[in-house]
Order: structure tokens, then sequence, then C-alpha cells
């Protein structure tokens, strides 16, 4: 049967159950329990025990199974990840509730009441006194219940996902409990929570091109954020400790398995501590929201397994590249050294970077997907780190690390500069390349420099994102499984979505 013959079909049975006079769209529904709350309360209760007691509830949900027998019907609903099943009998329920039973279809909401029992089989059931009639669902579910399987249209319709496909919920479900367990830990570490603009005169706190949009009442260029972490700085001269914010990060890039242009990331900052301090807590949130909500802190990634248990792996981003690329370490001492890999490895157009842009590329190309364990990769070049205190040893590199999981960064930290004539040079730097051409050069952002001048003091800073988080521990492979509505190309005539242009979604 096609669309429109079940959409008609349905569309006859609404009218007939308005002809019953049945309000087929009430505002508001009878329920006393979610089911699975019904489930959890009686999972132990015994048939002869439920019958003794007679517990009545007001259940609701939406059809996922039906079966007519006559004077009787058997149906299951859905709601929340929990299913539950209800027995209708014609001599319990009112003429026109028969009536409405024998107008139902699966995808319909319907409101329940009765009493607990088991059926012979020992299932629970609401034993139906009444019902309420909810929704009329004009469409059918997916493939009647069996799972939608196209991948485009999961993402497209994913409140068809989700009916469909139990798992899904089940990934949202833990997606939220890991927000709100991160919440937690992080107040318990003494941050507070803030929220700083997502709208933002000059677009700072990484490398990357920005979103445009226009104010019109005050007629000023304005750009969807690419971090906070500028705000959060400034909240740290003023006097605030401890702050963290868990909010979304818009970059005008490709999509890909691993990105999306929306996407949700944890920036937190402490006054008096450093690049150190913050791998510590990174250890201990990682292993107590893998303890804590998935149940152990060994979990699969594809055919591997993860180890979050504390201490993590430390590595140089030098001694990454010679260890996973099976280069010279000392090759890398050297900008001769570094040009020579960088044309062996294709390094695209290698003779304009600098050394430094050199040894990012190179350890890209040769290590990052091959860190599949927790991995602190740490000593980046100060081109790459414009917001970096250098490092006592070598004023050529940063103290800064990114922590590398299942062959994808995770997190990146920095001991933050807080010089402001270092912070202004470094800007200075960066608008040259801009006017070099490199649209992902940060702007030159005075007020945050006149910010660093009334005192910024020692910081340790890092962000963390969470979707690629959730990835990890819940065993998703692309990051549009852990986004509800990821962003996606229109379809055109039906077609399917293509990866965009720099994407690595062949890659999947």
């Amino acid at each position: 049967m096609e669309t429109n013959q079940y959409r008609q079909a349905r569309e006859e049975k609404l009218a007939k159950l308005r002809a019953l006079g049945v309000e087929a769209y009430p505002a508001k529904a009878a329920r006393t329990h979610g089911l699975e709350q019904v489930l959890t309360t009686y999972a132990n209760t015994t048939a002869e025990e439920l019958e003794a007691s007679v517990q009545k509830v007001s259940v609701m949900g939406r059809i996922v199974s039906y079966r007519d027998q006559g004077k009787t019907a058997f149906l299951h609903i859905f709601e929340n990840g929990a299913k539950l099943q209800a027995y209708l009998r014609k001599d319990a329920l009112t003429e026109q509730e028969w009536e409405t039973v024998k107008l139902l279809d699966l995808g319909d909401f319907l409101s329940v009441t009765g009493s607990i029992m088991r059926t012979r089989t020992g299932e629970l059931t609401v034993k139906g006194e009444t019902i309420q009639f909810l929704t009329k669902a004009l469409l059918p579910l997916p493939e009647k219940w069996h799972g939608l399987q196209d991948k485009e249209l999961r993402y497209r319709q994913r409140y068809l996902d989700t009916i469909s496909n139990p798992e899904v919920l089940k990934v949202f479900r833990v997606r939220s409990r890991i927000l709100s367990a991160t919440r937690r830990f992080m107040e318990g570490k003494g941050y507070l929570e803030v929220e700083t603009p997502m709208m933002q005169p000059i677009p700072g706190g990484a490398t990357a091109r920005p979103f445009v949009t226009h104010h019109n009442a005050l007629d000023i260029p304005l750009y969807l954020r690419i971090a906070p972490e500028l705000y959060l700085k400034r909240l740290i001269v003023g006097g605030f400790d401890k702050v963290f914010e868990i909010n979304r990060n818009f970059r005008n890039e490709g999509l890909s398995v691993r990105h999306n242009p929306e996407f949700t990331m944890m920036e937190f900052y402490s006054a008096g501590e450093d690049l150190r301090d913050m791998m510590t807590i990174t250890e201990q949130l990682c292993a107590t929201l893998a303890a804590d909500l998935m149940g152990t802190t060994e979990l699969p990634w594809g055919e591997q397994m993860i180890s979050w248990k504390a201490p993590f792996r430390r590595l140089s981003l030098k001694d990454a590249i010679a260890e996973y690329g099976q280069v010279d370490r000392g090759a890398l001492e050297s900008e001769a050294g570094i040009r020579t890999l960088a044309k062996k490895a294709h390094i695209e157009d290698s003779d304009k970077k600098t050394p430094g842009v050199l040894l990012g590329d190179l350890f890209e190309h040769h290590a990052e997907r091959q860190l599949i364990q927790p991995t602190f990769i740490t000593d980046y070049p100060i081109e790459l780190s414009p917001l970096t205190k250098t490092l006592p040893s070598d004023d050529r590199f940063v103290d800064r690390f990114e922590l590398f999981v299942g062959g994808m960064e995770l997190a990146n930290a920095y001991s933050e500069l807080n010089d402001p004539v270092e912070q202004l040079g470094r800007f200075q730097a960066q608008m040259d390349e801009r006017e070099g051409g490199n649209d992902e050069a940060m702007m030159l952002d005075m007020d945050f420099v006149n910010a660093l001048e009334h005192g910024f003091p020692p910081t340790g800073g890092e962000g963390i994102g969470i979707d690629r988080l959730v990835m990890l521990l819940t065993n998703s492979a692309s990051i549009r499984d852990v986004i509800l509505f990821p962003l996606m190309r229109p379809m055109k005539g039906g077609a399917g979505e293509a990866p965009a242009d720099g994407g690595d979604e062949a890659e999947a």
C-alpha cells in the first residue's frame, strides 16, 4: 500500500472517531505512571500478589503492536524506551470505547486505565477498565516497527529513528546522563557554571572560519561564536576562581564523521593551575563518566577496547611523529629535516609553511589516527597556539596538550598566556596571516588585551568536545549518531546525503 493510501485509510478512521464523539487530539492525557515506572515497580510482583492487591494505574504511549481477537484485543504501548502490554475486553469498556478500539492503528497514542496483572506467560499487563484516545497518527510507523534502516533518512527524520531503533534512543538518553554527570563533577570540583555570548562582535578563542550575521538595529556584523575562551578568561580577570561552560560552538567548516558545524563543547578555566592540573582533572572526569555511567572503564571502540583508567599516556608531538611515522627523531630538530619529511609525506603547500605548522601537519599525517588509547600529546609549536604560554626550555613551543582517543582529538588544554604584551604580539602575527589570505586566523581583540593588562593570574584552561566524548563512550562511529538533529545537505529529488568538500565521510 502506498503512503497516500495509508493516509487515506487513517483519515477515514479519524472521521469515524469524530462521528462517535471522540476527541481525536485532546489537550491532556490520563496518566498516573510512566511505563518504565510500572515495569520497575512491579518487576518482582507475582500474579497472585497483583490479583490480591489490585494495583490500578493510568498509562499512556504509542501503539506499536495490536492484535484484535474479536471480543478482546492485546496491544503494546511504547514510551521513552519502555514497552507495556494492555489487555482490552469488550465487556469491560463502554460501547464508544470499544468502537474506538476497532479504529486504532499502529502509531496512535492511547491512555489505558486499569489494574496491573500478569498473563499466563508472565508478562506484566494493564487490564483496561477505561481508555482515552490521545492522537491519531495519519502516517504509518516505518517498516511496521521492524526498524528504520536507511541511515540518511534516520538522520533527517530522527523522530522516526528513535521510535524504530531502541538503541538510538538509548544513546541519546546516555548523552543526557553524560551532560548531567559532567555538570555534577565540575561543580564538585568547585567550578561555577556560567554563560557567555553566542553572538560576538569579534570571533576568538580558536582558529576557525566563523558564521557571519548582521544586527539590524545596531547595523553591525556579528559572528556566531567559534569558542567561548576569551570571555571565560575575562571572568578569571574579573575575580571568578573556577568557571565552566557547556554550550554550542559554530564553525563554518565541512561535514564528516567527526565534524558537525554546530557542536557542543565544555570549556573550563581555573586560576592558579597549569597544564598538569588540567591533565589530572581530565583523567578523573573521563574515568568517572565511564565507570559511573557505562559500568566499566574498559569500553569497546569498533573492534578495539579503550581503557579510561588513569594515568593516560603522555607523548610529545615530535615523539609521536617519530614513533608512529617511523621517521628519524633527529630529523625533526632542524628546519631542513622537517621540510624533507613534509615533502615525503606530500604535505600540501609545504614550501609556504613554517616549520612549526609543518610539524602539526606531519603529526596529523603520521600519528593522529593511530592514537586509540587516551594519549596526551604535548609541546606544540607556537604557530599553532596563539593563546598559550611558551615552554621555559624552548620559546618555539608552548605548554599545551591535546588529548587523543579513538584516533581523534577529544580535548585541548593550555597553560594560558597571561602576558598582555606578548598576547598583543601574537594577535598581530595572526592578523598578518589573515592579510595573507588565512581566513581562519584570529582577529585582533583589543578589549581582551585590555582585560589582560588589568592582571590575569596563572590559569589552566581546557576545552572538551562533548559530542566526541559521547561517541567514544557509546561506541558510535559517526558524530551524526550522537547529535539529535545533525546538519544535512538539502535533499535533491530524494537523493541521499553526500559528504561536504574537505570531509572524511568516505572513511566511515
